[in-house]
Protein backbone atom coordinates (compact mmCIF):
# COMPACT_ATOMS: atom_id res chain seq x y z
CA UNK A 1 0.00 0.00 0.00
CA UNK A 2 2.79 2.55 0.54
CA UNK A 3 4.43 1.72 -2.84
CA UNK A 4 1.30 2.61 -4.33
CA UNK A 5 1.55 5.80 -3.57
CA UNK A 6 4.93 6.48 -3.48
CA UNK A 7 6.02 6.26 0.39
CA UNK A 8 7.41 2.50 0.44
CA UNK A 9 10.73 2.72 2.15
CA UNK A 10 10.41 6.03 3.28
CA UNK A 11 11.02 6.93 7.39
CA UNK A 12 8.16 8.72 9.42
CA UNK A 13 10.08 12.13 8.98
CA UNK A 14 10.05 11.47 5.03
CA UNK A 15 6.58 10.54 5.15
CA UNK A 16 5.49 13.18 7.07
CA UNK A 17 7.70 16.37 4.93
CA UNK A 18 6.42 15.07 2.22
CA UNK A 19 2.68 14.59 2.47
CA UNK A 20 2.33 17.58 4.49
CA UNK A 21 3.99 20.08 2.09
CA UNK A 22 1.96 18.52 -1.01
CA UNK A 23 -0.69 20.49 -2.42
CA UNK A 24 -3.64 20.09 -1.55
CA UNK A 25 -4.96 19.60 -4.88
CA UNK A 26 -2.41 17.07 -5.16
CA UNK A 27 -3.28 14.70 -2.11
CA UNK A 28 -4.05 11.23 -2.48
CA UNK A 29 -8.11 11.05 -1.89
CA UNK A 30 -7.45 7.27 -1.08
CA UNK A 31 -5.19 7.95 1.63
CA UNK A 32 -4.98 8.95 5.53
CA UNK A 33 -2.51 9.31 7.17
CA UNK A 34 -2.10 10.10 10.71
CA UNK A 35 0.48 11.67 12.75
CA UNK A 36 1.09 10.03 16.44
CA UNK A 37 3.46 10.77 18.70
CA UNK A 38 5.50 7.30 18.20
CA UNK A 39 4.48 6.52 14.76
CA UNK A 40 2.73 7.55 11.52
CA UNK A 41 -0.15 5.28 10.55
CA UNK A 42 -1.20 5.67 7.02
CA UNK A 43 -4.38 3.92 6.02
CA UNK A 44 -5.58 3.40 2.36
CA UNK A 45 -9.51 3.20 1.24
CA UNK A 46 -9.91 -0.28 1.42
CA UNK A 47 -9.09 -0.29 5.25
CA UNK A 48 -5.32 -1.15 5.09
CA UNK A 49 -2.83 -0.23 7.20
CA UNK A 50 0.75 0.29 7.64
CA UNK A 51 2.41 1.64 10.77
CA UNK A 52 5.99 3.52 10.24
CA UNK A 53 7.95 4.54 13.52
CA UNK A 54 9.09 7.75 14.70
CA UNK A 55 12.47 8.25 15.89
CA UNK A 56 12.81 8.49 19.95
CA UNK A 57 14.37 12.16 19.80
CA UNK A 58 11.97 14.21 17.72
CA UNK A 59 8.15 15.14 18.03
CA UNK A 60 6.38 16.47 15.36
CA UNK A 61 3.60 18.90 15.59
CA UNK A 62 1.36 20.68 12.93
CA UNK A 63 0.32 23.91 14.15
CA UNK A 64 -2.36 25.95 11.98
CA UNK A 65 -2.51 29.56 13.39
CA UNK A 66 -5.68 31.29 12.43
CA UNK A 67 -7.86 34.54 12.66
CA UNK A 68 -11.35 33.63 12.12
CA UNK A 69 -11.87 30.19 11.83
CA UNK A 70 -10.34 26.49 13.14
CA UNK A 71 -11.16 23.24 13.55
CA UNK A 72 -10.94 19.81 16.14
CA UNK A 73 -7.90 18.19 15.60
CA UNK A 74 -6.10 16.03 18.17
CA UNK A 75 -3.20 13.91 15.97
CA UNK A 76 -2.54 15.43 12.69
CA UNK A 77 -3.80 13.92 9.40
CA UNK A 78 -1.83 14.59 6.30
CA UNK A 79 -3.58 14.47 4.26
CA UNK A 80 -7.47 15.67 5.14
CA UNK A 81 -6.68 18.67 7.60
CA UNK A 82 -6.95 21.94 6.23
CA UNK A 83 -6.63 25.13 8.27
CA UNK A 84 -7.56 29.30 7.33
CA UNK A 85 -4.14 30.55 6.47
CA UNK A 86 -2.80 29.04 3.55
CA UNK A 87 0.46 29.96 2.10
CA UNK A 88 0.52 32.48 4.19
CA UNK A 89 4.12 34.08 5.50
CA UNK A 90 4.50 33.76 9.00
CA UNK A 91 6.88 34.53 12.09
CA UNK A 92 7.35 30.99 14.21
CA UNK A 93 9.27 31.17 17.67
CA UNK A 94 8.99 27.97 20.05
CA UNK A 95 10.72 28.29 23.69
CA UNK A 96 11.15 25.59 25.82
CA UNK A 97 9.44 26.57 28.78
CA UNK A 98 11.78 24.66 31.63
CA UNK A 99 14.83 26.15 30.68
CA UNK A 100 14.23 29.65 28.31
CA UNK A 101 16.05 28.37 25.14
CA UNK A 102 14.91 29.43 21.91
CA UNK A 103 14.96 26.36 19.53
CA UNK A 104 13.29 27.84 16.57
CA UNK A 105 13.30 31.74 15.60
CA UNK A 106 12.55 32.10 11.75
CA UNK A 107 10.38 32.95 9.19
CA UNK A 108 7.91 30.64 7.75
CA UNK A 109 5.51 29.71 4.87
CA UNK A 110 2.28 27.89 5.87
CA UNK A 111 1.88 25.02 3.55
CA UNK A 112 -0.90 24.86 1.02
CA UNK A 113 -2.95 22.99 3.65
CA UNK A 114 -2.41 26.13 6.37
CA UNK A 115 -0.24 24.52 8.47
CA UNK A 116 3.30 24.96 9.86
CA UNK A 117 4.74 21.79 10.82
CA UNK A 118 7.56 21.58 13.53
CA UNK A 119 9.96 19.12 14.23
CA UNK A 120 10.81 19.60 18.29
CA UNK A 121 12.92 17.69 20.62
CA UNK A 122 10.68 14.70 22.42
CA UNK A 123 10.68 14.84 25.98
CA UNK A 124 9.85 19.22 26.44
CA UNK A 125 6.98 21.85 27.41
CA UNK A 126 6.92 24.53 25.09
CA UNK A 127 5.28 27.84 24.07
CA UNK A 128 4.61 28.56 20.57
CA UNK A 129 4.61 31.95 19.28
CA UNK A 130 2.96 32.95 15.49
CA UNK A 131 3.06 36.23 14.29
CA UNK A 132 0.89 37.42 10.90
CA UNK A 133 -0.27 39.93 9.36
CA UNK A 134 -0.07 42.65 12.30
CA UNK A 135 -1.50 40.06 14.86
CA UNK A 136 0.11 37.52 16.88
CA UNK A 137 -1.24 34.40 19.03
CA UNK A 138 0.75 32.05 21.58
CA UNK A 139 0.18 27.93 22.75
CA UNK A 140 1.39 25.45 24.37
CA UNK A 141 2.69 22.08 23.22
CA UNK A 142 3.88 19.16 25.30
CA UNK A 143 6.21 16.11 23.65
CA UNK A 144 7.10 14.14 26.38
CA UNK A 145 4.29 11.74 26.19
CA UNK A 146 2.77 8.98 24.44
CA UNK A 147 -0.35 10.52 23.92
CA UNK A 148 0.85 14.22 23.22
CA UNK A 149 -1.41 16.25 20.53
CA UNK A 150 0.53 16.30 16.77
CA UNK A 151 -2.33 19.02 15.45
CA UNK A 152 -2.54 22.19 17.08
CA UNK A 153 -5.71 24.00 16.03
CA UNK A 154 -6.22 26.56 18.59
CA UNK A 155 -3.51 29.49 18.00
CA UNK A 156 -5.44 32.05 17.46
CA UNK A 157 -4.31 35.34 16.05
CA UNK A 158 -5.76 37.96 18.21
CA UNK A 159 -3.16 40.47 19.73
CA UNK A 160 -2.19 43.13 17.70
CA UNK A 161 1.93 43.42 17.20
CA UNK A 162 3.08 46.36 19.65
Amino acid sequence: MLAEHGLEGLDARQIIDRLDAMPVAERPTDLVASVRPNEVVVTDDQQHESSVPMTSDEFYVSVAPYVDQTHECYFHSLTTCLGELQNASVGVTVTDDATGEVLIDEARQTFDNGFVGLWLPRGIDATISIEHDGRAGTSRVSTGGDEDATCLTSLQLTSPLT
